[in-house]
């Protein structure tokens, strides 16, 4: 049997057989300025992300907050607050209302749905085929908002459009020898896996759309100097 180019091994973070990222739901136990208490879980993985939702009374509630977990010690989590901007609209405020205590937490929010970052077709396919529990953001979606944005060197504020846009909350980057689950809210590492050797790169990734360009009005806007370097400064600046 041929041995696969691509063929991961869990490093860290292990999330629960039942599958690859679970969700997590809790209330908050305590809170003390921009943080708060919740119970813990091995679901819990210091880095991800998640929401507060209030409940107004037994038939309307609402997303009021972003969380992150911080930290993790004995049957505690703690988690730091953020403004949710994902679902942010002309028409609508953001609602103006603090967490507290008794709002429901659920961690590994959108962690079903992914941004994929690829070197090539063949290194794409087989990662799709792997984690069949995910839902994948197809990268020609990803290639047409590069190419209509004139971004062939996605930041990290233009891969948290592109989550957002695409209702995402995870970003898997394959590359040279590892490979990486990245919440899209705050690149934190979520999931770290071995890889096999990356041989041959399409910059800025695979994707079957072409013309990918910089402008000269963007002076955001460049060539990428490689495929792994670019991604792996990315990640961990």
């Amino acid at each position: 049997m041929r041995k696969a180019i691509f063929i991961f091994s869990i490093l860290i973070c292990t999330l629960g057989a039942s599958g690859l990222f679970k969700d997590y739901k809790t209330d908050i136990l305590k809170i003390n300025g921009n943080q708060a208490t919740i119970k813990n879980s091995k679901d819990i993985v210091i880095g991800s992300s998640g929401i507060v939702i209030h409940k107004f009374d037994n038939k309307t509630s609402s997303i009021i907050a972003r969380v992150d977990v911080v930290n993790k010690s004995g049957d505690k989590a703690t988690l730091r607050f953020h403004t949710y901007r994902s679902l942010k609209q002309s028409a609508l405020p953001i609602p103006g209302i603090a967490p507290k205590v008794g709002d429901e937490v659920i961690l590994n929010y959108l962690y079903d749905r992914s941004l994929i970052v690829a070197p090539n077709y063949k290194i794409y396919n087989e990662i799709t085929k792997h984690f069949k529990n995910i839902t994948w953001v197809h990268p020609d979606i990803t290639g047409t908002y590069l190419a209509e944005h004139t971004r062939p060197n996605p930041d990290r504020k233009v891969f948290q459009a592109m989550c957002k846009q695409n209702v995402a909350s995870l970003i898997f980057f394959a590359l040279n020898n590892e490979a990486e689950f990245v919440d899209c809210n705050n690149f934190k590492i979520v999931k770290k896996l071995k890889g096999g050797r990356v041989r041959r790169a399409q910059l800025p990734f695979y994707t079957r759309i072409r013309g990918i360009d910089t402008s000269w009005f963007d002076f955001g806007s460049h060539k990428m100097d490689s495929y792994s370097n670019y991604y792996k400064r990315l990640i961990h600046k």
